[in-house]
């Protein structure tokens, strides 16, 4: 008898320490967890009620879906949409192939091959809004570097970001070069992880480098591409501070260069129009959210 209340208290014992060692690790995970409800979850859920509502940010006036209606009927937010959705597609279709071929020559480099890694991953570690502000002097159109080189090889210069018609190939440029380095990261990790044996089975087979980087190299870096593809447009969708430094929140010059975040920014802190900034915020969410799953599905990659 003695020995199983003996056996009782040391099993209530343990349980006593392993429910004070699980409470200390949940207070260690409060300020965080505090963190997210008040930075992430609160104006979440605030930028959700305000669609619904007209408000100044004092008075507020339910209108139920009225904010949506002028948000979808306004040409302003539609042009909005068509610059986000165009810079972000350029910049993944130059972005993401080019990365790709210059991370499969670095591979093939035995020596130097970290310094060029970090060559190149140097413009993603530099502040946006600095290469912003440097590619305004490269973009320059009579003392830009781009137009110097343009011209000393006998080109036709651009305006670039003084004319409405070439100002995004200007924001395309900056978002490339300043995203190219992750893309070559992330490439060479999944190439680096592609089996030697594949290769070793397929010179064996007779098969040329061309026809294994066809048949090897592409197939499997399929889910390394989908993974760049979903993060460019998530990325690509939340654009905002190159175009703010380039163009301000109006996307000068003539709206060519706002984009969805800064079309929320000038109706929220600039017409303080909270209740169409949280609308076009939903709508942006929406728009995110559908294209999440769609690329998920359409790769077979399970959420």
């Amino acid at each position: 008898m003695k020995a199983k209340m003996g056996e009782s208290v040391q099993l209530q014992t343990r349980r006593n320490k392993a429910a004070k060692s699980t409470l200390t690790w949940y207070l260690f995970l409060l300020p965080t967890l505090l963190g997210i409800a008040c930075f992430i979850l609160y104006p979440v859920f605030e930028s959700f009620r305000l669609s619904f509502y007209r408000s100044n940010g004092t008075i507020e006036t339910w209108i139920g879906l009225g904010n949506y209606q002028r948000v979808l009927g306004s040409s302003a937010f539609w042009n909005a949409v068509y610059n986000t959705f165009y810079i972000a597609f350029f910049q993944l279709l130059l972005a993401i192939p080019a990365g790709f071929v210059l991370a499969c020559m670095i591979n093939r480099i035995k020596r130097f091959q970290s310094m060029f890694k970090v060559l190149f991953f140097l413009p993603n570690v530099t502040s946006i809004v600095a290469a912003a502000m440097i590619f305004m002097f490269v973009l320059q159109p009579e003392v830009g570097l781009i137009n110097h080189f343009l011209d000393m090889f006998g080109l036709p210069t651009s305006p670039w970001l003084s004319d409405p018609s070439t100002s995004k190939a200007g924001v395309i440029l900056l978002a490339v070069w300043h995203w190219l380095g992750f893309v070559i990261i992330i490439c060479l990790a999944n190439l680096q992880a592609i089996s030697p044996e594949l290769y070793e089975a397929a010179e064996i087979d007779g098969a040329s480098s061309l026809q294994q980087w066809l048949l090897i190299t592409i197939p499997n870096m399929a889910g390394t591409f989908a993974f760049l593809f979903i993060m460019g447009w998530i990325s690509g969708l939340q654009r905002f501070q190159e175009v703010f430094v380039l163009g301000g929140p109006g996307g000068s010059p003539s709206r060519s260069l706002q984009t969805m975040v800064a079309l929320i920014y000038e109706r929220g802190f600039g017409g303080f129009e909270f209740g169409i900034a949280s609308a076009i915020t939903v709508l942006l969410f929406l728009i995110i959210l559908a294209f999440t799953v769609l690329n998920l599905k359409l790769t077979r990659l399970k959420l």
